[in-house]
C-alpha cells in the first residue's frame, strides 16, 4: 500500500444527498479536497478509494459528496472515517515550508543545551504550528517560527532551536501523576 498522509476525519452527514462534514487535518484543504481528487477512505471495516464528486466549504470546513455515496444513510455510516491521500500525490512545497509528516520523527536540538528529543507531532494552523517534542523529560511544545526553528533540514532529520531563555521550561508538558496537563 502507498504511503498514505491523514487529510480529514468524517465528521457526520450533511443533507439527504449523501454529502458529509470534514473535520480538516491538513493545512491545505483546497488542495485536498477538490471534484476529481481520490481520497481513501478509512474505518473499522478497511479502506477504500472514492473520488470527490462535489465539494463546498461552509465556516472552513469541506461538505463532501464521495462516489459511491448517495443517501444520508451511507453517509452517516462514514461517520469518524478517516480520509487519506496518497503521499506521491503531494505537491513540491515552497522554501521554508513543510510537510508536517516530514518533520515528525527529526531530532530537535537547542543550539545552547543540545538535543531536547524528537518531534512526535505537528500541531496547530499553518500560522501558528508548534512541534510536539517528547523529550527526556516529558513533551516539550515548540513555536514553527523562523526566528525559533533556525535550522529545518527534513533530509537530514534534524531541526535546530534558538530557544529563548524559559521557553522550554514554560512550554514543558510531563503528564506525571499530579502534574498539570492542559
Amino acid at each position: 500500500m502507498p504511503d498514505l498522509l491523514l487529510v480529514g476525519r468524517v465528521a457526520r452527514a450533511h443533507g439527504n444527498r449523501g454529502e458529509v462534514i470534514v473535520n480538516l487535518e491538513t493545512d491545505f484543504p483546497e488542495d485536498r479536497f477538490k471534484v476529481g481528487q481520490t481520497l481513501i477512505v478509512g474505518g473499522a471495516e478497511g479502506r477504500s478509494p472514492r473520488r470527490i464528486d462535489g465539494v463546498r466549504f461552509h465556516q472552513g470546513r469541506p461538505i463532501v459528496a464521495l462516489e459511491g455515496i448517495a443517501t444520508m444513510d451511507d453517509a452517516e455510516g462514514l461517520a469518524g472515517a478517516e480520509l487519506w491521500v496518497d503521499a506521491s500525490t503531494l505537491a513540491p512545497l515552497p522554501d521554508g515550508t513543510y510537510y508536517r509528516h516530514d518533520l515528525v520523527g527529526c531530532e530537535v536540538r537547542d543550539e545552547a543545551a543540545g538535543v531536547i528529543g524528537r518531534v512526535t507531532a505537528v500541531d496547530g494552523p499553518i500560522e501558528r504550528s508548534h512541534l510536539i517534542v517528547q523529550g527526556r523529560r516529558g513533551e516539550v511544545l515548540i513555536p514553527l517560527a523562523a526566528e525559533i526553528c533556525v535550522r529545518v533540514d527534513p533530509a537530514a532529520r534534524v531541526i535546530v532551536v534558538r530557544a529563548p531563555e524559559g521557553l522550554l521550561d514554560a512550554n514543558e508538558r510531563s503528564g506525571a501523576a499530579g502534574d498539570r496537563v492542559e
